[in-house]
C-alpha cells in the first residue's frame, strides 16, 4: 500500500539546522491537515470576518468566511498573506552595521561595494549557511514568508569551483529548509568588472562564471532545491555591468520560463557609464534588447526618465524595490508614484538586509515619496484607498509574480503562507479594515506580528522562530570571527 508523509524536523549537531525526515504516517490518499480559524482576515475579495482555513500539505485547502470554529481549530484574531522578499543578499547580514564610518573621500555605493567584496572573500560554507539561516528566521518573524536569494557567492576564496558547484547555493538550500521560509533561488550570472566586457577585479572573484561553468551551476542548483518544500529557481545575470549582451542571450534558456532578476539603473554612475558604453541607459537597453515580460524582475530600477517608466510597466515585469539599502547605500528615490500611474508592478526585497522589516520597507518606500513630492499619502493612488493597503496589495502581487507563485494570498490552492497580528498591539487597538494595515506600517513596532505559518508549517508563535536562539548564537559566533 503507497503511503503520504508527514513532515518532523531534528536539530542536526554539526549545522545546527532542522532537516525534514520523511515518516510513513498513512495511507495513500489522506492527507495530513490542520484548520485555523480567524476573527478577521484579509481575503484576496477584502477583509472578512469568521474566517475559516483547511490547510492540507502545506497549501490551503479550502476558506470560507462566516463560518463558526470548530473545537480543534487553532484560533487567532486577526491575519493576512505573508509576503514575499523578492531580493536578497542573505550574506550580507553579517555586514550590517559595520560600514558606517566615513572614510577620507566622500562614501558611496561604490566604496560600500569595496568593503562588501573585502568581507565575501573571508565566508566560508558553513558561515554562508550560518548567516542565511538567522537572516531567514528573521524574515519570517517580521512578516517575509518567501525570499528570492540573488544569490552570487559561488566559489572558494581563491575563485576555484568547489567540488560540488552548487556547494554554497547547497547552504542557502539547507539555510531555508531549516528555517522553513519559502525559497526561490536565482542564481547569479556575473562575469566583468564594468561594461565592455572588462576582466573582473581580483576581490570579485568568488562571483567569476563562464557561460558553461554558470549552466552547470544552474543545474546543481536545481539538485540543490529538490529537498526543500515548495521551492523554485530561476536565474540572476548581475547587471549589464557585469554581463555582455552575448551572454545573456546565451544564458536566458537557463531560466526554463522562470523568473529572471536583473540589477539596472541603481546608481547614476552606472547610468552614465552604460550610455557611454552602448549609448543607452541600462533600462533603455533592456527595453530594446531583452525580450522583457512578466517572468523579468528588474531590480531598482531607481534613475530611469518619462520614456522607461512607461516602456517598462507596459512589459507587465516586476519592479524590484529595496527601500531601505536604497536608501542606506545613497542610491536615489525610485519614481514611484509616476510607475504606479503608468500601471507598473512592483514588489519590495531586503537586499543587503541592514534591516529586515515588511513593514520597514513599505514605510520607507512611502515616505521617500513625501520627502520628495512635500506631499503625504503619495502611493495611496486615490482619495478613498488607505496607503497602507495600496502598499501591502501591491507588494503581495508583485512580489508573487516575480517569484513565480501562481496563486496569491489566503486563498485555495495557495500556499499556506500565514501572518497573524496582536489585536491587542497598541497600534491596531480600536483598528479595523485597511486601517490594521496603516497601524502596522506606519505606526507599528517587531513585537506586532504574532504568529507565521510558511508552507503550512508554524514556524513563529508569540513574535519567536522556534530556532531563533540557537541560531542568534551561531551567527554571533560566525561575525565575532568575520569582524575581527
Amino acid at each position: 500500500m503507497g503511503s503520504t508523509v508527514e513532515r518532523r524536523y531534528l536539530t542536526c549537531p554539526r549545522h545546527m539546522s532542522r532537516h525534514i525526515i520523511h515518516l510513513q504516517v498513512c495511507p495513500a490518499g489522506l492527507k495530513t491537515m490542520s484548520a485555523l480559524h480567524f476573527a478577521r482576515a484579509l481575503l484576496p475579495s477584502g477583509w472578512a470576518n469568521n474566517v475559516r482555513v483547511i490547510i492540507a500539505d502545506g497549501v490551503i485547502a479550502h476558506v470560507a468566511a462566516g463560518q463558526p470554529s470548530a473545537p480543534d481549530d487553532e484560533r487567532h484574531a486577526l491575519a493576512i498573506p505573508g509576503i514575499s522578499n523578492l531580493h536578497s543578499h542573505a550574506f550580507q547580514r553579517a555586514m550590517a552595521g559595520l560600514a558606517e564610518i566615513r572614510g577620507p573621500a566622500d562614501d558611496t555605493f561604490w566604496t560600500w561595494r569595496e568593503t562588501m567584496y573585502r568581507f565575501a572573500l573571508a565566508i566560508t560554507p558553513d558561515d554562508a549557511e550560518a548567516i542565511a539561516a538567522l537572516a531567514y528566521v528573521e524574515m519570517l518573524e517580521r512578516g517575509f514568508t518567501r525570499v528570492g536569494e540573488f544569490h552570487y557567492l559561488h566559489h572558494d576564496a581563491s575563485g576555484r569551483t568547489y567540488a560540488n558547484p552548487a556547494e554554497m547555493a547547497s547552504r542557502i538550500a539547507a539555510a531555508a529548509a531549516a528555517t522553513g521560509i519559502g525559497l526561490t533561488l536565482l542564481p547569479c550570472f556575473y562575469a566583468h568588472a564594468t561594461f565592455g566586457a572588462a576582466a573582473p577585479l581580483a576581490t570579485q572573484r568568488r562571483f567569476i562564471c563562464t557561460v558553461d561553468q554558470f549552466a552547470d551551476l544552474v543545474a546543481q542548483s536545481r539538485t540543490a532545491i529538490q529537498s526543500v518544500a515548495g521551492a523554485n529557481l530561476g536565474i540572476a545575470p548581475h547587471s549589464l555591468r557585469a554581463v555582455t549582451p552575448d551572454e545573456l542571450a546565451a544564458i536566458l534558456p537557463l531560466a526554463d520560463n522562470g523568473p529572471v532578476h536583473i540589477h539596472a539603473a541603481e546608481q547614476t554612475r552606472e547610468v552614465a557609464d552604460c550610455v557611454a558604453w552602448s549609448g543607452l541607459r541600462p533600462v533603455q537597453w533592456l527595453l530594446q534588447h531583452a525580450a522583457i515580460d512578466r517572468h523579468w524582475c528588474v531590480i531598482h530600477a531607481t534613475h530611469m526618465t518619462d520614456a522607461e517608466i512607461a516602456a517598462l510597466a507596459a512589459t507587465g515585469a516586476v519592479a524590484g524595490l529595496c527601500p531601505l539599502t536604497e536608501a542606506s547605500l545613497g542610491d536615489g528615490i525610485f519614481a514611484a508614484r509616476e510607475f504606479m500611474e503608468a500601471g507598473g508592478r512592483f514588489g519590495i526585497g531586503t537586499d543587503s538586509n541592514v534591516l529586515i522589516g515588511v513593514a520597514d520597507e513599505l514605510r520607507q518606500l512611502e515616505y521617500a515619496q513625501r520627502l520628495k513630492f512635500r506631499a503625504r499619502n503619495v502611493l495611496a493612488g486615490s482619495a478613498t484607498v488607505s496607503t497602507g493597503r495600496a502598499l501591502f496589495d501591491a507588494a503581495l502581487q508583485g512580489g508573487a509574480q516575480a517569484l513565480a507563485q501562481p496563486v496569491v494570498g489566503l486563498a485555495q490552492d495557495a500556499r499556506a503562507d500565514i501572518v497573524t497580528l496582536d489585536a491587542n498591539h497598541p497600534s491596531l487597538a480600536g483598528r479595523s479594515g485597511d486601517a490594521v494595515l496603516d497601524g502596522w506600517i506606519f505606526a507599528g513596532s517587531a513585537d506586532i506580528i504574532d504568529c507565521v505559518w510558511a508552507g503550512g508549517v508554524k514556524v513563529v508563535a508569540s513574535g519567536r522562530h522556534h530556532l531563533r536562539d540557537q541560531l542568534r548564537t551561531r551567527f554571533s559566533a560566525v561575525v565575532r570571527r568575520l569582524a575581527a
